[in-house]
């Protein structure tokens, strides 16, 4: 299953999941390991990226992707892209533009988001 589209549908229900705080479909995205190296350095695995999105701690306000490629290595894609973003880590907001790399491995017919790291690109 190398399909781009398949991919880039993987791709659109991560971020709509991010955006809605749709913790049970965001669940079943990502891999038993899955893990976030956050625009601050931080990594957040699995467990604490969904606790965060349950309580509201960590609020994706708006997602806008602006640009991607896939790539694909067998059972692996890797999407590259770049977001605008706005973001609210408990009270405060955050809005900012990001490059990102995420890696989907393909499992049981599906694609799943295996990592993810985002850098934030500086204002111009």
């Amino acid at each position: 299953m190398r399909e781009e589209s398949e991919v880039l549908a993987a791709e659109r229900e991560f971020f709509l999941s991010l955006t809605s705080s749709n913790v049970p479909a965001l669940g079943p995205l990502l891999t038993d390991d899955f893990s976030l190296v956050a625009l601050n350095g931080a990594i957040l695995d699995r467990s604490s990226l969904l606790a965060a999105l349950k309580s509201g701690q960590l609020k994706f306000e708006v997602i806008q992707p602006v640009e991607f490629t896939v790539r694909f290595y067998q059972s692996t894609a890797v999407v590259t892209g770049r977001t605008e973003m706005s973001v609210r880590l408990g009270e405060t907001p955050f809005n900012f533009r990001s490059r990102y790399t995420h890696v989907y491995v393909e499992q049981g017919g599906k694609w799943q988001l295996a990592a993810a790291q985002g850098t934030p690109i500086p204002a111009e």
